[in-house]
């Protein structure tokens, strides 16, 4: 059998195959089977369903872990992005002379302890 060099040649591969297969009347016949066409169907969507139950214990043991998931640390940088860009928007309006908080002079002092 000939040795695919990428995945891009193993999924020709596989089309021409498959639709050498989809030409034979034995199989065309076969397929239309409802329960077959719901078995081949079923199989399609296992690999989607196993890493969406992979993921969710993952998660689920991190949280049981107190751990930060992927999605969690990305909402965290994202919100560190914005927060860092807000200072040094801040800073530039601080350093150009122009006024903040729409030209209303901050009339707050510290408390007193």
């Amino acid at each position: 059998m000939l040795e695919p060099r990428s995945m891009a040649d193993f999924k020709k591969t596989l089309m021409n195959r498959g639709m050498k297969l989809m030409s034979d009347p034995r199989v065309m016949k076969l397929m239309q089977d409802e329960r077959v066409m719901k078995a081949v169907m079923a199989a399609m969507s296992m690999p989607g369903k196993a890493q969406t139950f992979a993921r969710e214990r993952v998660e689920g043991i991190a949280k049981a872990m107190a751990l930060a998931t992927e999605g969690e640390v990305k909402d965290l940088r994202r919100t560190v992005r914005k927060l860092e860009d807000d200072i040094a928007r801040l800073k530039n309006e601080k350093t150009d002379g122009e006024p903040r908080n729409g030209g209303k002079a901050a009339a707050r002092s510290a408390p007193k302890r």
